[in-house]
């Protein structure tokens, strides 16, 4: 399989499974809402500010985090087809989920 290794302050991110309703039906891909959280895979290097300084990645490989609704842009799996990862800004996630 091929991998993907994000640049500056972008982050690869495997999107949570979201199967069922709330009411315990099973939808359709094309029925079901894509959910807003996912795994952080990898993370990119960092990239420099407004002033010159290095500012590294907040998030790190392993990561629960939530997203924009429309943020980045969906990777699909060369060998099954199917949409695994996105590919974002490290801006457009919200904040990281923790126990």
């Amino acid at each position: 399989m091929t991998k993907i290794k994000p640049l500056g302050k972008r982050v690869l991110i495997q999107r949570s499974k979201s199967e069922t309703s709330k009411g315990g039906i099973l939808l359709p891909d094309s029925a079901q809402e894509k959910p807003k959280q996912g795994i952080v895979i990898a993370v990119g290097t960092g990239a420099m500010d407004d002033h010159g300084n290095f500012e590294k990645p907040s998030v790190q490989e392993g990561d629960k985090v939530l997203f924009n609704s429309y943020a980045g842009t969906t990777v699909n799996n060369q060998e099954t087809g199917e949409e695994e990862y996105l590919i974002m800004s490290e801006n457009d996630i919200l904040g990281v989920l923790t126990q």
